[in-house]
């Protein structure tokens, strides 16, 4: 029977969000069957910025959409960013270090067969469309969520 490895990415911080792709992608190297549930500020990594839509939302939804990041690249740090300036310096460091872009782990994850899910309230509450997120992702609700995660041998919150 294989392993089984439930995230839950409430975070919209690109240094989080770079750590549980890295765990997605190692466990799936490991043939560990890997789910992620993006919630709330976890959906800005989903976003697909050539499909935001501004149309038929309310005034905060509009607020929300131009506010928040548009898909994984535009993420902070959660620490350090300074105003973009941490971020800056992380990447330079990544690139020297020869280490992937952020981008390049959700397509590895979904390349490599993790599942990506998106919370259905969360997605309400902050007015985003499934039209406005990357292809793949399937939407759930917590029953949905909390079911797949019962049935899995590890589960990570970040």
């Amino acid at each position: 029977m294989a392993k089984k490895l439930n995230m839950l990415i409430f975070s919209g911080e690109y240094d989080k969000a770079l750590a549980a792709l890295i765990l997605a992608n190692t466990a799936r190297q490991m043939d560990v069957d890997v789910t992620m549930f993006f919630a709330f500020w976890g959906l800005c990594l989903l976003k697909n910025d050539e499909k935001i839509n501004l149309e038929g939302k309310s005034f905060y939804e509009k607020l929300f959409s131009i506010m928040t990041p548009k898909g994984p690249e535009e993420l902070p740090l959660s620490k350090m960013n300074f105003s973009g300036i941490g971020k800056t310096m992380m990447l330079e460091m990544m690139e020297d270090g020869e280490a992937p872009k952020l981008i390049d782990f959700v397509n590895g994850a979904l390349n490599k067969g993790v599942k990506f899910y998106s919370c259905k309230l969360s997605m309400e509450i902050m007015g985003i469309d499934k039209a406005e997120l990357i292809p793949e992702v399937e939407v759930m609700d917590a029953q949905q969520y909390l079911e797949d995660a019962l049935e899995a041998d590890m589960q990570l919150f970040i």
